[in-house]
């Protein structure tokens, strides 16, 4: 069977765009637990500072945790997405 996108293939960087547009709230845990990934707080950075993502730190205390969001109002089709993710950008109704 054909990979239908090829730059969209379940890694660490697609999940975290996935989670958070599907509104989740998501920490280093979370990530381990879900793709067994490490990188979490670079991928955010690069999100946050390459793409111009508005994602949302919060740190739960008193451990420190960070855990990431999305403000619910985040346009989804004005969003820049990495390679491995851009399939998740694609809007439906829209060519």
């Amino acid at each position: 069977m054909p990979q239908a996108h090829f730059y969209s293939k379940p890694t660490s960087v697609y999940w975290t765009c996935k989670a958070l547009l599907d509104q989740r709230t998501i920490s280093q845990l979370t990530q381990i637990q879900n793709v067994k990934g490490w990188r979490l707080g670079a991928i955010i950075h690069r999100l946050k500072h390459e793409y111009g993502w508005p994602i949302c730190t919060e740190y739960r205390q008193p451990d420190g945790v960070a855990l990431y969001s999305m403000p619910p109002d985040t346009d989804r089709a004005k969003l820049r997405f990495p390679k491995s993710a851009k399939a998740l950008g694609v809007v439906e109704g829209c060519e």
